[in-house]
């Protein structure tokens, strides 16, 4: 079996994730695990699919044929990192007033410390009572062994009050 990576994006409406599963049950593949969610009024996903090696070219070319019904797909063969295996899983939690820039500098913060991203689920959100727009985010996070988790929290720390945000590292809260 090949691991396979898929992604997709189509105007949202019923039968699009009938449509893809249908392919791959087709050519004996197996749906592993996924992520889905409607944006804009669009429906995306992103999943990770077992195929027999012999079906995959077959496959391919049947995802490809979705193209007509406003699939766009993209398939990538997946690879297995021993390396990310090794290194510790930490999350992140992070909530503050809605500004631009809160993903990157958060972002670039965790990049400064080799830290890889396995997750990030993000959205907006009204202040109780004040109805504030506020941005919330979680995170699961691999940091290598050589990045101590208190190098994590001092660092995290002290961009939370650089761009005035709370950030939550393995249940520990990080204010502004």
């Amino acid at each position: 079996m090949i691991p396979l990576v898929l992604t997709y994006v189509g105007d949202d409406r019923p039968g699009l994730v009938s449509a893809v599963s249908e392919k791959i049950a087709a050519f004996g593949g197996t749906w592993l695990e996924s992520r889905a969610v409607r944006l804009a009024g669009k429906f995306a996903g992103i999943l990770r699919v077992n195929v027999p090696e012999a079906d995959m070219p077959a496959l391919e070319r049947a995802l490809r044929d979705l193209a007509p019904i406003g699939l766009v797909l993209t398939i990538e063969r997946g690879a297995h990192d021993v390396a990310a295996l090794t290194a510790r899983l930490i999350t992140l939690d992070i909530l503050g007033n809605e500004r631009p820039g809160i993903v990157r500098d958060v972002t670039h913060a965790l990049n400064a410390l080799g830290v890889n991203i396995e997750e990030f689920d993000s959205g907006l959100e009204d202040a109780a009572f004040t109805g504030v727009e506020m941005f919330r985010a979680h995170a699961r996070l691999r940091a290598p062994e050589t990045v101590s988790l208190e190098a994590l929290r001092k660092a995290l720390e002290q961009l939370a009050g650089e761009i005035m945000v709370d950030l939550t590292v393995g249940g520990e809260a990080l204010r502004a």
